[in-house]
């Protein structure tokens, strides 16, 4: 198949090989050519194709017999016109190319051909052999860690997992875990896809401290208080609950593994951050450079007025 990624989508269509000279001698020529575009678009039969190129209809019949012979177009339909049987031709496929027997290597990650260089390089980490090779972890939905919360943004873990699977197989194990199940398993030495903030999640709790953008974390007599996120860099603080962090970090149990976090303040903030991520990522990911670590601030926003986060921007 050829890819062809135009910038906003990624298209696709067949390719037929020609590996012989003969047919591909009989396919070549100006006239050839011709008939061979016409019918790569639709379907038509000889007399038409001839009144289309201003040619007489026998040498249109000789073209395609021609090309019938080398393989390269097919009868598509019969239909009768004025008494006879009109024969509609079309191309086996909309491209064709030439092959030469060597040249072949192996591809490590198949499933990344066509996709962006700078999501091959956030993810880099995460994809194996064309498979995903981590853990998405989200928050439990039990009331649970000092801040005895129940997480509500556990299920935007679904809009993220079907955007990785445009470029990643699914693993041999089920890859999305209960924040509580890593815990208790000691599955921290792994790739981590983090998704809720330390308020819902144990796991971004205890990243928290490794983060370039930190959550304001406080004692009080009740537990802890969330207080925002701080930027060490600039000296912001956001408090909003449509703001959040898409951060990626060594992993500080094993430092051959990494760890994204997608949080916000509230869990409407981390919807802002997956939102970012899997529709606007040319924009997130504009200033990594494949360095870790790294963050962005998110700011959610609704604009059609429905209550619900449909645009982000990049805060810093």
């Amino acid at each position: 198949m050829l890819l062809k990624d135009n910038g906003n989508i990624q298209e696709v269509k067949d390719i037929s090989i020609v590996e012989d000279a003969q047919k591909l001698k009989m396919m070549l020529g100006s006239l050839s050519w011709k008939i061979l575009t016409l019918l790569s678009e639709k379907e038509m039969y000889p007399l038409e194709v001839a009144k289309q190129l201003g040619v007489h209809e026998q040498k249109i019949y000789y073209h395609i017999r021609k090309l019938c012979k080398a393989g390269a177009i097919t009868v598509a339909r019969e239909a009768k016109k004025k008494g006879a049987t009109a024969r509609y031709y079309r191309t086996v496929s909309p491209a064709f190319g030439i092959e030469f027997p060597s040249g072949y290597r192996q591809i490590q990650n198949f499933c990344l051909l066509g996709i962006s260089d700078q999501l091959q390089e956030f993810f880099k980490e995460f994809i194996n052999k064309g498979t995903f090779d981590g853990k998405i972890v989200v928050g439990s939905p039990q009331p649970h860690g000092p801040f005895k919360t129940s997480a509500r943004d556990g299920h935007y873990a679904a809009h993220l997992a079907l955007f990785l699977g445009q470029f990643a197989k699914m693993p041999a194990e089920f890859a999305v875990k209960l924040d509580v199940d890593v815990k208790a398993e000691k599955e921290e030495k792994n790739n981590l896809i983090l998704v809720g903030g330390p308020g819902t999640n144990l796991l971004a709790q205890e990243v928290n401290e490794y983060l370039p953008i930190k959550f304001i974390m406080q004692s009080s007599g009740q537990g802890f208080l969330l207080g925002g996120l701080s930027s060490k860099n600039t000296g912001r603080v956001y408090t909003s609950d449509v703001s959040g962090i898409i951060a990626k970090i060594v992993n500080p149990w094993d430092n051959t593994k990494r760890i994204i976090v997608l949080a916000g303040n509230k869990a409407v903030g981390t919807k802002a951050c997956v939102i970012a991520l899997t529709n606007l990522w040319k924009t997130t990911l504009q200033k990594y450079k494949g360095e870790d670590p790294f963050a962005v601030v998110i700011q959610g926003f609704d604009l059609d007025g429905d209550g619900k986060v449909d645009s982000v921007e990049v805060r810093e």
